[in-house]
């Protein structure tokens, strides 16, 4: 038994020195960032000019979706559609669901016509009650699934998730190639189905 922890610990001591000795390989400042350039100085440093699709809405090319659930990108011109209010929303005029079909447009799903936040208030020394008890604390809360007849006030403000985008030469390569459940997620979500998965 002995022999063997002796062994063993011969056998550590050199491997710690021979990883101690390796060659060790420098990184350059240039090798860290995206734009392989000198990391403290901009002098060189020009990015692409901003250049958001022009395309009107309802001409456009839908965007693939980078993940399953992913908010989809807008593929269209955006000029005078925003600031985006709870009682002044056009992205609704054509993304509500009862009328995307119509416009080829695509539909907001489920999950934004749904509340999933605990129904709890504050009491009058400002802390959290539940049917007139107090939330001891935040591990108290639980998540309630409540279908909504409008768009939750937690939704609306679409430009928080979805953002026009901009041609540009300058771009990374991404090499990520994502894999959807059904090849129909690629245009849709089903996030409202989905949404508890993996949670206890």
């Amino acid at each position: 038994m002995k022999l063997g922890k002796l062994t063993l610990s011969l056998f550590t001591a050199a491997l710690i020195a021979t990883i101690s000795f390796a060659e060790t390989k420098i990184i350059k400042d240039e090798s860290i960032g995206l734009r392989k350039d000198n990391l403290y100085t901009e002098d060189k440093v020009v990015s692409d000019e901003t250049k958001y699709k022009t395309d009107p809405a309802g001409a456009s090319t839908k965007i693939e979706r980078a993940f399953e659930n992913a908010p989809p990108m807008i593929p269209h011109d955006v000029e005078g559609m925003f600031i985006i209010t709870s009682d002044n929303n056009q992205c609704t005029a054509c993304h509500d669901p009862a009328i995307a079909a119509s416009m080829g447009a695509t539909p907001i799903p489920k999950s934004h016509y749904t509340s999933f936040r605990e129904a709890v208030e504050l009491s009058k020394d400002g802390n959290l009650q539940r049917d007139g008890k107090a939330v001891a604390n935040s591990s108290d809360l639980k998540s309630v699934v409540k279908p909504l007849e409008t768009l939750s006030n937690a939704r609306f403000n679409c430009s928080a998730c979805h953002a026009p985008q901009s041609d540009s030469a300058n771009v990374p390569k991404n090499n990520f190639t994502p894999e959807f459940r059904s090849t129909e997620l690629n245009g849709k979500s089903n996030l409202i189905d989905v949404i508890g998965e993996g949670v206890k």
